[in-house]
């Protein structure tokens, strides 16, 4: 099984619904995207200086269903608007 982390700092300008947005569009994408086996967003309560605004936590079955989930085009509209409201992101992807 693969594990694929991503951890994002939003803007501050219109963060909360930002965040929203972002949470609503990513958790549809299981419905969507059949490579993927299972996500979790969870969204930051702490607010302390070290922390990120939001997390995503998703599974796959191997590294081809990842890299299909990479590209699919629903994931890819995600992404745009990730883009759009973030500042950064980090990522960690590793095999259990």
């Amino acid at each position: 099984m693969i594990v694929h982390i991503v951890m994002f700092k939003f803007k501050d300008e219109n963060k909360d619904a930002n965040i929203e947005e972002v949470t609503k569009r990513l958790n549809a994408l299981v419905n969507l995207i059949p490579a993927l086996k299972s996500m979790e967003v969870g969204v930051d309560f702490n607010k302390s200086q070290r922390a990120l605004d939001l997390s995503l936590y998703s599974t796959f079955w191997d590294k081809e269903d990842l890299e299909s989930y990479a590209v699919h085009p629903e994931h890819l509209k995600v992404v745009e608007l990730i883009k759009e409201v973030t500042l950064e992101a980090k990522v960690v992807d590793y095999a259990l």
